[in-house]
């Protein structure tokens, strides 16, 4: 059986192909609700399909979106995955998600490989590898967005939280419930200095110095994932122990109260603890755990449009960081003191 061509829709339709490649394209302007319904109707029962491949060439765009994440263990770049997809596949555009596991190589090699497939665009997670492999993006004239963090160098449009406000927000809070002697604990900066981590240690900083706080060196720590218990070790054996602690990210989370169920640590009678990055896992944990949430799902709804608008406009947009507020989302894992 002969399949159906747009000129079969239209024909049965009684429109015109112009008609039906606007339906089909979501340009509903000048169409009536009658048309659209016919036009739909008609589709349905022809069982047709579009030819991707020539609406492709005919807009000179592949309807393809590369998503290179740095780590994709994140709760946050998971939740950004999910609001980036929903928003591109109601504009009918597909994604390749990439995780580059924190390696510049590997998101290089990525990012050669999308830019190869010729995608429309790349929206970006990025693992701090200098400006390289970006500046040749640029120069491709191939629309970018960065999420979460930035690179030196690197102007474009960027989305990401107010990192320093979130760890302001936390210390502020221990601070309301007694707290002195309060300690950061994020995985390492990094050779790129990675964004996030960088600014929530300055935040930290900063809020301690305007709470008239002590700060102690001792109490800013960085450890990998796998060393972050030896860290929390050192940190309860100081002659004056932190009685609060700021997890840097949920993954750091993950692993002080992996560490706490393990040894028995009571949480938060022997140590109050609250975390960046609002990770499902915190509260389902007993007491559930105080954190400060980043609004991740709007991050990547907001990256989508924003690309689709710079596809559209050809990247001739200013480049702008939109920066996102925290939220404290109070839980039982703080006591006062």
């Amino acid at each position: 059986m002969k399949k159906p061509t747009i000129e079969d829709v239209a024909k049965r339709a009684g429109v015109s192909k112009s008609t039906v490649s606007q339906y089909l394209n979501e340009r509903y302007q000048y169409m009536s609700e009658d048309t659209r319904r016919r036009i739909s109707e008609v589709i349905e029962d022809l069982k047709y399909q579009p030819n991707g491949l020539a609406r492709s060439l005919k807009q000179n765009r592949t309807f393809m979106v590369g998503i290179i994440v740095a780590n994709i263990d994140y709760s946050l770049s998971i939740k950004c995955i999910r609001a980036i997809e929903n928003e591109l596949q109601q504009h009918k555009t597909q994604v390749i998600i990439c995780n580059a596991d924190e390696s510049p190589e590997k998101e290089r090699e990525y990012i050669e490989m999308l830019a190869a497939r010729q995608v429309d665009g790349l929206i970006v997670f990025p693992s701090g590898n200098g400006n390289s492999s970006y500046r040749r993006v640029m120069e491709m004239k191939l629309p970018l967005v960065f999420l979460d963090r930035l690179v030196e160098g690197v102007t474009t449009q960027s989305l990401l939280l107010d990192n320093e406000a979130a760890a302001k927000i936390a210390i502020q809070e221990l601070a309301e419930h007694g707290h002195e002697r309060i300690a950061i604990l994020s995985l390492p900066l990094g050779d790129y200095a990675i964004t996030p981590r960088k600014e929530r240690i300055s935040g930290y900083k900063k809020a301690m110095e305007e709470l008239s706080l002590p700060t102690d060196e001792a109490y800013v720590c960085h450890a990998p994932k796998e060393n972050i218990a030896e860290v929390l070790e050192g940190l309860l054996a100081l002659p004056e122990p932190p009685t609060a602690l700021l997890a840097g990210n949920d993954i750091v989370l993950a692993e002080i109260l992996k560490y706490a169920n393990q040894t028995g640590l009571r949480i938060p009678d022997q140590l109050s603890v609250i975390g960046i990055d609002d990770a499902e896992f915190a509260h389902i944990y007993n007491p559930v755990i105080t954190t400060i949430s980043q609004p991740a799902y709007d991050m990547g709804t907001q990256a989508a449009k924003i690309l689709l608008s710079s596809i559209e406009q050809k990247g001739t947009e200013l480049p702008i960081t939109y920066r996102f507020p925290p939220m404290l989302q109070q839980g039982q894992s703080v006591r006062t003191i």
